[in-house]
């Protein structure tokens, strides 16, 4: 299929993407938007490993504009550029799993809390919550 070329329709099907997606992608300039061949834009195959690289991409956690990024240096010659793209993506991660490890444990301590208190008592949960929302 290397050298078949493709209408937007069957480039969404084969990358398993909408139509909306890839012409999204061609305004953020992740992909080429290719000329005109008769009524339609032919896309060659290789535009669905693109695709499928950019959603693989997304699924980690990389931006869109992190994707271009790494788009425009898949030339094999910058490893150490991608490395240290793919290092600050790792360390974004690992915030946001403290963060979440934070919220998780600050969650089940209010559960215990209101597990244990009378039915007179204000739930602490409720009561963090109104607490945290005065603050701001």
């Amino acid at each position: 299929m290397n050298n078949t070329s493709l209408t937007i329709g069957h480039l969404a099907k084969y990358a398993d993407v909408g139509v909306e997606t890839i012409r999204y992608y061609q305004k953020r300039n992740l992909l080429p938007i290719p000329t005109r061949c008769g009524s339609y834009r032919q896309y060659p195959a290789s535009m669905i490993e693109r695709i499928r690289f950019i959603k693989r991409a997304q699924e980690l956690g990389f931006t869109l504009n992190e994707i271009n990024e790494l788009l425009t240096l898949d030339d094999h010659t910058d490893k150490a550029t991608i490395r240290e793209i793919a290092s600050h993506k790792i360390e974004h991660i690992q915030q946001k799993l403290d963060d979440l490890s934070r919220m998780k444990n600050t969650l089940q301590t209010l559960v215990s809390c209101c597990a244990s208190s009378t039915t007179e008592q204000r739930c602490p949960i409720i009561d963090s919550l109104s607490t945290a929302t005065k603050k701001h």
